[in-house]
């Protein structure tokens, strides 16, 4: 079965930064740097179905849905965290000290992580005890990007960090504590790791089985490892190049101004390539393997276990700025907006609002539907 996609109707009006779909059913959340989220029905007509928009006072820079797909949670730039009620109303959970980049809903312990550039996250239980002060868990830096396995909580860092904790440990913890703000708790990780790759982290998902994780970074390159301490287990993590493209001839002719002429040691001619960050990464929930998606706007689907690449699918206008599979794994969400990977700097392209530049660009979500065995691993039975 050929992939069938279609495009979002009314698309937010800037550069987006997180989709997520509910894992109850085919509803899709968008946050914007235009201040918005966008709720929507990918299960509607081709175009999909715009059912609220939530405005926000600053940009929102992450989403996640709650319990039920009405229960809506968001965090930005204004440092809170937010939770978007049914009727619309929005009311702040917590407020960190510096903006607020990510958030998680956990189902299976009903907490909700925030992570902010003040270096801690903030454990909610909004539901157990929704009027209780949140615990903050201090970090050793600055939080890139977190990710959940059903038992694992994997936060990535500025340092090349990355902490593995235990999500009933964390949620039993934070439960517990009842100290005057901020609240602090120390939870020894499950495990401390260094990232395999060696700039900085752009993404990380989590294997939907509870096996191990993948990260990307903005040098071209995603890494994929296993929980299990083992040195067997170990020896099996891995990094590959990805979402490069081949340099144009004036692009070879500038870095050989710049000083860079591309000559291996024997001092023949190297071909360069134009090296993409790697945005956003998503792990399909049956099947198990990943798309990666880059400043090139590529999607790439990964196998993981066969370090094999599955497909490629045909180049976005713009950067892919994040993903999503639907909970059954049928749908695949791939937002892209304007990024920076072609050196410009927006001078000509308006205010956003916030005193800075808006880059010139189409900013859409596209829906793709998978077929049966498009996203399957090679050789697999599953």
């Amino acid at each position: 079965m050929a992939s069938n996609q279609f495009e979002l109707n009314d698309p937010p009006s800037d550069a987006i930064s997180a989709v997520k779909y509910s894992t109850k059913s085919n509803k899709l959340l968008v946050s914007s740097w235009d201040r918005n989220v966008y709720l929507y029905d990918t299960d509607a007509a081709s175009g999909g179905k715009l059912l609220r928009r939530f405005e926000h006072r600053a940009p929102v820079l992450d989403v996640c849905f709650g319990d039920t797909d009405e229960d809506i949670f968001s965090v930005g730039l204004d440092w809170d965290v937010r939770r978007i009620h049914p009727s619309g109303e929005q009311s702040v959970l917590s407020s960190h000290a510096s903006a607020t980049n990510a958030v998680l809903y956990d189902p299976a312990t009903r907490i909700l992580i925030s992570a902010s550039w003040d270096s801690t996250l903030h454990i909610h239980h909004p539901y157990s005890s929704p009027d209780k002060e949140p615990a903050t868990l201090p970090l050793p830096s600055k939080p890139f990007a977190l990710s959940l396995s059903p038992t694992k909580l994997v936060v990535a860092m500025s340092t090349r960090a990355v902490h593995i904790y235990d999500l009933p440990a964390l949620s039993l913890i934070s439960s517990q504590s009842s100290q005057p703000p901020p609240n602090n708790i120390s939870v020894e990780p499950f495990q401390r790791r260094e990232s395999s790759l060696k700039f900085m982290t752009r993404a990380v998902a989590c294997m939907p089985r509870d096996e191990g994780f993948a990260c990307s970074s903005i040098e071209g390159r995603v890494a994929v490892e296993w929980f299990d301490a083992s040195a067997e287990s170990q020896a099996r993590k891995y990094a590959f190049k990805c979402h490069r493209q081949p340099a144009s001839s004036t692009q070879q002719q500038q870095q050989q101004q710049n000083g860079n002429n591309g000559a291996a040691e024997g001092g023949e001619q190297q071909p360069l390539d134009i090296v993409y960050p790697v945005h956003a990464l998503a792990f399909h929930p049956v099947h198990g393997t990943f798309a990666s998606g880059g400043g090139d706007g590529v999607v790439t689907l990964w196998d993981a276990v066969a370090k094999r690449r599955i497909r490629q699918y045909q180049q976005y206008p713009v950067s892919v700025a994040g993903m999503s599979f639907s909970q059954d794994g049928k749908f695949l969400a791939v937002a892209v907006s304007p990024g920076f990977e072609d050196g410009g700097e927006g001078e000509e392209d308006g205010d956003d609002g916030l005193g800075g530049k808006m880059l010139e660009g189409p900013v859409k979500v596209f829906v793709r539907e998978l077929g049966p065995t498009e996203a399957k691993g090679k050789g697999s039975g599953k």
